[in-house]
């Protein structure tokens, strides 16, 4: 899957992805896990400031989520 296609099935089923982050990382809060259309890199950032993770272990993460 080209990185285009698993930014659209990031923010597709954010939903998914937000409740597993939340039940995982009790610390997020709801304003660390907002995205709005055309934000993901912005609550990307949130995520890794916040967790202390890489962009490439969070993309990892998701895709462990996601399938």
């Amino acid at each position: 899957m080209d990185s285009e296609s698993f930014k659209m099935q990031v923010e597709g089923n954010w939903h998914v992805l937000r409740g597993a982050l939340r039940k995982k990382y009790g610390q997020l809060t709801d304003d660390d896990l907002m995205m709005s259309k055309g934000e993901g890199e912005k609550t990307l950032g949130r995520l890794e400031k916040k967790l202390g993770k890489t962009r490439e272990e969070l993309m990892k993460e998701f895709k462990s989520i996601l399938n």
